[in-house]
């Protein structure tokens, strides 16, 4: 049995990067389908450390295992764990600590620009960040902040980009975890969704301009934020 979980939802919404990580590390680690019903019977105890990854559902969507993760979840921050969330992931974070996860009037799509909030150079899930860099997004819906929670990152559309509970969980609402090859996919599968019109959506051509760069440069932000989660775990 493994000590770190990762729930997915989807299969285009793997652990990607993360799993390099792991593996360079050499963790063990278990990939749960939550939305197959692979959560059942779990037994919340064993994890310690959990992620959480994207999907293109809302938490809000009337989805029985929807309920049964945000109930996991909340079980995960009682036993006070490190909990990583990635965009989907985030939003039931924030839904599993009382927050609204409520639907944006547009799309926010492609490499926008996060800038740390005021207050947030402190936090050590942003030790290896400068003041601006980019991630890539994709997403619709946009997480209230929790009671208690630590604002980290915004972007020019969607003012709630990261936060932090306590000191052992973090919610992203962008995709850290994306490898060269997830790009590819999700823009071949689902470009028929994007309108680059809308200024919150980058263009096919600007979301792929060197790829290879803009990739190498989210793994390293990714990695800073996986190195602190498996420390979190062992501490």
């Amino acid at each position: 049995m493994s000590d770190i979980l990762i729930l997915t939802h989807i299969d285009y919404c793997p652990p990607g990067h993360l799993a390099r990580v792991l593996d360079q590390a050499q963790c063990d680690f278990r990939v749960l389908r939550v939305d197959l019903g692979e959560l059942d019977g779990f037994d919340l105890e064993r994890p310690r450390a959990v992620a959480i990854m994207g999907g293109p559902m809302s938490v809000n969507d009337d989805l029985p295992w929807l309920a049964t993760e945000i109930a996991a979840l909340q079980h995960f921050i009682r036993r006070d764990i490190p909990l990583i969330g990635h965009c989907l992931g985030g939003q039931l974070l924030a839904k599993a600590l009382g927050a609204e996860v409520r639907r944006m009037p547009y799309t926010e799509s492609g490499w926008q620009p996060l800038k740390k909030t005021v207050g947030a150079a402190s936090s050590p899930w942003l030790s290896h960040l400068p003041a601006e860099f980019p991630m890539f997004q994709w997403h619709g819906d946009s997480f209230a902040l929790p009671a208690g929670a630590q604002p980290l990152l915004s972007s020019p559309w969607c003012a709630n980009q990261a936060f932090a509970w306590g000191d052992k969980l973090l919610a992203l609402q962008g995709h850290p975890e994306m490898t060269e090859e997830l790009v590819q996919q999700w823009l071949d599968d689902w470009r028929h969704l994007l309108d680059e019109r809308q200024p919150s959506q980058q263009s096919l051509v600007q979301m792929l301009a060197e790829l290879p760069a803009k990739v190498r440069a989210l793994n390293q932000v990714a990695e800073g934020f996986y190195r602190h989660w498996l420390r979190l775990a062992w501490r």
